[in-house]
């Protein structure tokens, strides 16, 4: 897999570890399909809402979002090959741009009633930085919602061979790139450092069992996120690539044992502008 480093005109940047790849794509489409409905409870757009989304990626989320608001969403993305496979929608106004240096008129500034952003703050060096810029985003009062990974509070049970160990070589693939795999823990604490009142936090459960249906699409889901790190781990020195596999395998044989479950949750953050 080709990993991007990408550099902006900013002293920010942003690198994001899994890179962009077709199989990258399916899997994060694959991603939207498991979780979009139950963020779209927590996100709790209303009618009429004007919304950017800092990070849209495909857009599917997106799409969910300007058709709840039924009003025409902003969506920034930096990378060509996510907007080229994007949601295409009357509803959507796609830009390419960094969250870092979003592509944003002067009239609309300050003129969001939401900002938005998924997955976004784990790969972005300074995730403070892009807080702020969410916050001056929105009118006052708006609302700036973030979503985002704690890595450390997963669970695979029984654990997997191997697992544990290659787990916590993932999580150090973001440390070598500047990034957090725990930002989630800090969503509020970012609300509050960017100027924005906390309102509330809370999780949005991403978990399944071996006898749900959705338990194929769970398991595709970390394997082919742990697969796509694969050259990232071996060349930072974090794992062999023989363990790798090794572990790899054993995730997809311990995916048939009727008693497996995955338990995680994604943070969810929301401030107002003050």
């Amino acid at each position: 897999m080709e990993l991007r480093y990408k550099r902006v005109t900013m002293s920010v940047e942003r690198a994001y570890l899994h890179g962009t790849s077709p199989s990258e794509q399916g899997r994060l489409s694959l991603l939207n399909r498991l979780m979009n409905d139950a963020a779209m409870r927590e996100i709790g757009v209303r009618p009429g809402d004007s919304i950017v989304d800092f990070g849209c990626g495909l857009a599917q989320l997106s799409l969910q979002m300007a058709q709840a608001a039924g009003r025409r969403l902003v969506g920034v993305e930096q990378s060509e090959e996510q907007l080229a496979r994007a949601e295409r929608h009357d509803l959507l106004d796609l830009r390419r741009g960094d969250v870092t240096s979003p592509p944003l008129h002067d009239g609309e500034w300050g003129s969001f009633d939401l900002a938005h952003a998924r997955f976004v703050l784990e790969h972005v060096r300074e995730p403070l930085a892009v807080v702020r810029l969410m916050v001056r985003a929105v009118r006052p009062r708006g609302r700036v919602v973030l979503q985002d990974d704690d890595h450390d509070v997963f669970r695979c049970w029984p654990e997997p061979a191997g697992f544990g160990t290659l787990w916590r070589a993932f999580q150090r693939t973001y440390d070598r790139l500047g990034c957090d795999p725990y930002i989630g823990r800090r969503l509020v604490s970012l609300l509050h450092e960017a100027g924005a009142a906390p309102v509330r936090s809370t999780w949005i459960y991403f978990g399944s069992c071996a006898a749900e249906a959705n338990w194929p699409g769970f398991v595709e889901n970390i394997h082919s996120q742990l697969a796509g790190a694969r050259e990232a781990m071996v060349q930072g020195g974090l794992l062999g690539a023989a363990e790798i596999d090794a572990a790899l395998d054993a995730f997809r044989e311990w995916a048939r044992r009727p008693e497996a479950a995955i338990w995680y949750a994604v943070c969810l953050a929301e401030g107002a502008r003050r």
